[in-house]
């Protein structure tokens, strides 16, 4: 199956495109589309964060459920929204450890593609929904393909930081080498976990662990 995805990406994850899941995938999601329902994000930016992030330069992964179910929001980047639209609770949370963390001031803006640029890899379990309907799409293949991309990454790098929010990322660790890998776990950012992310201190963990590793640290000030 012709996939539009970053090259790195596509070949990397050839024998996935060809699977029958991911067939009947795409098949649902244009009865979807023909049905009338509005689907997150438009399809240029399914594969955005793959787009942005090639599988030579990921250095770091955050990893996010299901992209924003509200009109405007879904830009393929996990817990990314584009510039103009206002920061979500989970993203201002993030932005608020950041500043508590690193000692910058971060200006709100909310579009995150300067850090996908850095080699962090911005990646929804799930990669499309319906609009005003969370997790719509969490059973029609996505977790499958995107557990794929995290095996492939494991056993493919070595030295990537996986950066787990929350006890549905945390699952996701089974599929991560941690002798190869870092694995940082924290609460959720969204405020239902209480305030529970503040002090995890992921973004300078992150870069000292980059440092180690000789790589160039991401600068994660907006």
């Amino acid at each position: 199956m012709d996939v539009k995805i970053e090259n790195s990406w596509k070949n990397a994850l050839a024998g996935e495109f060809d699977k029958p899941y991911f067939a009947s995938l795409v098949r649902f999601l244009h009865q979807e589309k023909a049905s009338g329902k509005v689907i997150y994000p438009p399809g240029g930016a399914i594969f955005r964060a793959f787009d942005l992030t090639p599988v030579d330069q990921v250095k770091v992964v955050i990893l996010g459920q299901d992209p924003y179910h509200g009109p405007g929001q879904a830009m393929g980047l996990s817990f990314s929204v584009p510039d103009g639209v206002p920061a979500p609770p989970s993203l201002r949370n993030i932005f608020k450890e950041i500043e508590d963390d690193l000692g910058v001031r971060m200006s709100g803006r909310p579009n995150l593609e300067k850090w996908a640029r850095q080699g962090v890899l911005l990646l929804n379990a799930v990669l499309t929904v319906r609009a005003g309907e969370p997790t719509s799409h969490g059973a029609i293949g996505w977790q499958r393909f995107t557990d794929a991309v995290i095996s492939y990454l494991s056993a493919h790098r070595e030295g990537l930081v996986f950066l787990l929010w929350g006890r549905y990322a945390q699952e996701k660790s089974a599929l991560i080498d941690s002798s190869k890998h870092f694995v940082l776990t924290a609460a959720h950012p969204s405020p239902l976990a209480r305030g529970a992310f503040f002090g995890c201190r992921h973004f300078s963990l992150t870069n000292d662990i980059l440092l180690k590793e000789g790589k160039t640290p991401i600068d994660w000030q907006l």
